[in-house]
């Protein structure tokens, strides 16, 4: 099984996000790689629940 084709950077911060060491993500299958992507997307989603703020709704007090 040949290392996954991904720039240096973007190893260094796959393995800091998914928390294990760059040694492991540099010969996980894709497939796992795409699953533990997915459940990260799908946390963040979790955590975001409540929408942001709109800049533009607010009132500046101006009249």
């Amino acid at each position: 099984m040949r290392p996954l084709q991904i720039s240096p950077e973007t190893a260094q911060k796959l393995a800091k996000e998914l928390n294990v060491p760059i040694e492991h993500l540099m010969h996980m299958p894709q497939h796992i790689l795409l699953q533990k992507l997915a459940e990260l997307a799908g946390q963040t989603k979790d955590n975001s629940t409540a929408p942001a703020p709109d800049k533009d709704s607010g009132n500046s007090g101006r009249e």
